[in-house]
Order: structure tokens, then sequence, then C-alpha cells
């Protein structure tokens, strides 16, 4: 009973912080915009300025949904993939489909020299981008998916992805090095994400892309905590074990695909926002973990966008450099503060 009063007002105070957050988020920039200001624009009214209008509409909130649909999608699918492997280390991308998009856009970005100047433009446009992402991301997938359907052991599926990974990278690799500097230039910005760049139509199709993922991990809730004290009692359990195992990367693959095609791939929310829920709410019952994970997933993301934009500056810092920065340090010292109070 008290933990499930310590539980609500946790994720009242999460809800909360989440929602106060996201109008930061829009307030702080290179121009800072009065909380007022952003409240009477985003609840139908007219900010009183037309500039402050204009930002706020245009390029502040498509962000701020963006940060909050890729924060809740990455911590997701990491969830399901710790759990799905008993691996504390692993994370959405471990399948290889970071790989397998790289490999897309390095295709595009580094080889658009070799075709001809028409296509080239077409490809090297943010659609044709988006495009290459989501083929590469969706042929690791496949495969993947095809591996999985002729393995009994988990883990097997697991060395299978990284090797799938390795193997792209390696091609990203020849890629570069036979690339130009201008070529290398556009590649790198890529792959260090993105959040401010998608249009109201690209967001649409994150969102639906993004709750289908979810949708389907909600509905693997359940079997997630069947799975946590192994295979072989979830399956004396009576749980269909490969049927589940497909769903699980199946979710996490559209989750984890769609995000890097559309905002590239973002390192360490997916890794460390499981292991934040489970120390903040102290509980490995999924029931709990998925909306916690949900919320500070959102939360975190919303957080390192207002760091990477340096309000009040005019220049803006890597999303990808923010999240490691700042929450590879947070993971170490809640994992050094656990031990100490457990010992």
């Amino acid at each position: 009973m008290a933990n499930q009063k310590r539980n609500t007002i946790l994720f009242f105070l999460l809800t909360l912080g989440l929602v106060l957050l996201f109008f930061v988020n829009i307030s702080f920039g290179s121009i800072t915009i009065p909380f007022k200001e952003v409240y009477t624009s985003l609840t139908g009214g007219q900010a009183s300025k037309s500039t402050w209008e204009y930002i706020i509409i245009n390029y502040r909130l498509p962000k701020a949904i963006t940060a909050i649909l890729v924060g809740m999608g990455l911590s997701i699918s990491g969830l399901l993939m710790q759990t799905l492997f008993r691996n504390p280390l692993a994370g959405p991308y471990v399948l290889g489909l970071s790989s397998g998009a790289s490999l897309g856009v390095a295709f595009v970005i580094l080889g658009a020299s070799l075709l001809p100047p028409f296509l080239s433009t077409i490809l090297l446009s943010s659609y044709g981008v988006v495009l290459a992402s989501t083929i590469g991301s969706s042929i690791v997938l496949l495969a993947v998916l095809m591996v999985s359907q002729r393995l009994r052991d988990t883990m097997a599926i697991l060395i299978v992805g990284l090797m799938f990974g390795s193997f792209t990278s390696a091609i990203v690799g020849v890629l570069t090095y036979f690339s130009s500097a201008e070529q290398l230039q556009k590649f790198t910005f890529w792959s260090m994400g993105n959040l401010g760049n998608l249009s109201w139509s690209s967001i649409l199709i994150l969102s639906v892309c993004v709750g289908i993922g979810l949708l389907l991990s909600l509905f693997s809730i359940k079997p997630l905590n069947a799975l946590l004290l192994g295979e072989n009692y979830a399956r004396s359990l009576g749980l269909n074990f490969k049927k589940t195992r497909l769903i699980i990367i199946f979710a996490t693959s559209i989750l984890a695909g769609s995000i890097t095609a559309y905002a590239g791939p973002i390192a360490f929310v997916g890794l460390a926002v499981p292991h934040i829920a489970k120390l903040v709410f102290q509980t490995s019952n999924h029931s709990v973990l998925y909306w916690s994970t949900l919320l500070l997933g959102a939360s975190i993301m919303l957080i390192c966008d207002v760091i990477s934009e340096l309000p009040g500056l005019e220049i803006t810092l890597p999303i990808n450099a923010v999240t490691s920065i700042i929450g590879a340090p947070v993971v170490i010292w809640l994992l050094v503060s656990k031990r100490k109070m457990i010992a």
C-alpha cells in the first residue's frame, strides 16, 4: 500500500515535470519567449509579437513534440531489449538497426557523386535521407526477423544483431574512406542527431510509427514480467515464447528504426532511462516501469534539447553529444548511490 502511494506521488510529479519541461523547451532558445506568450500561443491565442508566434508554431513546438516522441520511443525500446536479453547493457540499437540506417544514409550522402545529378539532388533532400535510413534499418530488421525464426537461443539473436551492426559499420567505414570532406561533413552532421528539421507531415508519420511500437509494447507487459524469471519459467506459464520474442523485436525495430530515420541515431537515452526508472521506482514490475520509462524518457529528452540549444546564445550543440555528456555521469552517480545505500 505504501509503495502504491509512493508510486502515485512519483507519477504525479513526473507528469507535472513533463508539462513544465514542455513549456520550458518551447520558451528557451537563442531568443527567450516568456511563458505567458507560449501559453497564449499554444491555447489558440495570438502572441504579442508575430515573430514569437512564428518561432513557436513553426519551429519550437514541432521540435518539442519530436523530443517527446524520441525520448518515449527510445526509452521503451531500451526497456524491451534489456528484458528480452536479460542484459543491462542492451539498448534499442543492439539489433543493428542504427548501423543499417547509417549504411542507407552513407550510400546516399557518400555515394551521391556516383549518380546522375538529378537523381543525387533528389536523394540528398531531407526525404531522400529519411527514405534511405528507413530502407537500411528495414533490411537489417528483415534479416534479424528471419534469423530469429531459425534460432531458439535468445542470446544468439543478440550476437547476430551485433554482427549485423559490425558488418554494416565496416561498409560505412569503407565508404567514408573514399569520400570527400564535404560528404563526410554532411554524414557527420546526420550522425549527431537532429530534432529540429521535421515538418508537420513528418511528425505525423513519426507519431504513427511510435504509437504502433508503444501499443505493441503495452500489450507485452505481462509476457515481459514472465521473462524476468527466464525463458523456461515463461514457457511453463503457457507463454508462447517465439511469438512474444517476435512481437518485442518488431516493436523495438519500428520504434528505433523510425526514430533513427527522422532524428538520426541518438545515443544514451534508450540504454540509460530504463535503469533510471528502476532506481527511482525501485521495482522490476513492467506495469510500473512502462509508464515511468515513458515519462522519464520524454522529460530527459526535453532537458537535453534545452541544454543543446544553449539559451541566449546563437550557437547550438549536437543533441547526440548532449545526451551522452549529461546522461552518462548521471547514471553512474545513480548506480554508485544505490550501491552505497545497499552497503
